[in-house]
């Protein structure tokens, strides 16, 4: 079993940043597939960006160049740095993980998931 909670999420202006991070306890950490995901109302969930062990990385093209997904195996933790923010980034992140190394876009691939945290942009 492995639990994920994260921190990080708040209210920040349009060209703002973030830093969202995802402490994993439970099972080995660094052989897991790790991403986040996110779901604005009223729209379904959407994959973020996605890191494997071998540090492969995968990003949504609407967050391509904006965000950094990277991890801390000392500390079984992975982040989320979101610069540029725009309002339409604005919605509930949540972080994921399942294991092994292939980086699923679809969210009822991963096996675990975090609570949530809210993330607003205003313009």
């Amino acid at each position: 079993q492995v639990q994920l909670v994260e921190s990080g999420g708040g209210l920040v202006q349009a060209e703002g940043s973030l830093r969202l991070s995802c402490a994993a306890s439970g099972r080995t950490f660094r052989s897991y597939v790790m991403g986040w995901f996110r779901q604005a109302p009223g729209k379904e969930r959407e994959i973020v960006a996605g890191l494997n062990s071998g540090d492969r990385t995968y990003y949504a093209d609407s967050v391509k160049g904006r965000f950094t997904i990277s991890r801390d195996n000392a500390k079984d933790t992975v982040y989320l740095q979101m610069n540029s923010l725009k309002p339409e980034d604005t919605a509930v992140y949540y972080c994921v993980s399942t294991p092994g190394v292939v980086l699923y876009m679809t969210p009822t691939k991963y096996d675990y998931w975090g609570q949530g945290t809210q993330v607003t942009v205003s313009s």
